[in-house]
């Protein structure tokens, strides 16, 4: 019996070629904005080719383990996308979510976070990073999602921000928490109804009241 014949108009496509380790990179990187060298190693990729990509320009090296296309433009704000990254559980806070909503005259070198009072410190050795412990409703509320470069990064609103500076005085400053709370208000940042509550949740009303009440008088 004759063996069938095959036209060649008839022969199946060969099967593309696997990505390379540099396309299987990029594509990460576009899924998650900023790439962890951990992400890329999880896939079975070699770190090495990481390094590799930055030296041909294809990636840019945002800091020390976290990557991003060269292409991508990144915002003023990149350090709290890279702490947000590198420890999910943050939520942004005090300076750093005051420089965010551009409230008071504070240019924070360290990036400020509140973590669970159980949670373990990140190890994150660039950007710095400053640790603010919280529980229950003082650190769930007046939380506030915002993308930065692609990435979720959780921010207390105005208001919650201005109790805290209230509530770690001693860490930022009496004057740093007026100025928030003159500047805040100035800008229409908050009500004084949003001050009140955020007081309580942080148990500072006694402090805050006589600073608010000047304010609405």
């Amino acid at each position: 019996m004759a063996s069938p014949t095959h036209s060649p108009g008839c022969l199946a496509a060969p099967p593309p070629p696997p990505p390379s380790y540099e396309q299987a990179v990029l594509a990460l990187a576009q899924q998650r904005s900023l790439l962890r060298a951990r992400d890329v190693v999880e896939e079975g990729i070699p770190s090495m080719v990481l390094s590799r990509m930055v030296r041909a320009g294809s990636l840019q090296r945002i800091s020390h383990g976290i990557y991003a296309p060269n292409e991508r433009d990144v915002s003023e704000h990149i350090s709290l996308a890279e702490v947000c990254v590198r420890a999910p559980r943050a939520v942004v806070c005090l300076l750093s979510a005051l420089r965010f909503h551009e409230i008071g005259t504070q240019e924070p070198y360290d990036v400020w976070i509140a973590l669970p009072s159980s949670a373990s410190s990140p190890r994150i050795h660039s950007p710095a990073v400053r640790i603010i412990r919280m529980s229950g409703d003082a650190l769930t509320e007046g939380v506030i999602e915002h993308e930065i470069d692609g990435v979720r990064v959780p921010i207390f609103n105005p208001a919650k921000t201005v109790a805290d500076c209230f509530k770690f005085r001693n860490k930022v400053g009496l004057d740093v928490s007026i100025e928030a709370l003159r500047d805040g208000w100035a800008q229409q940042s908050f009500k004084s109804s949003d001050l009140r509550r955020f007081a309580k949740i942080d148990r500072v009303d006694n402090v805050m009241r006589p600073y608010v009440e000047s304010l609405i008088a």
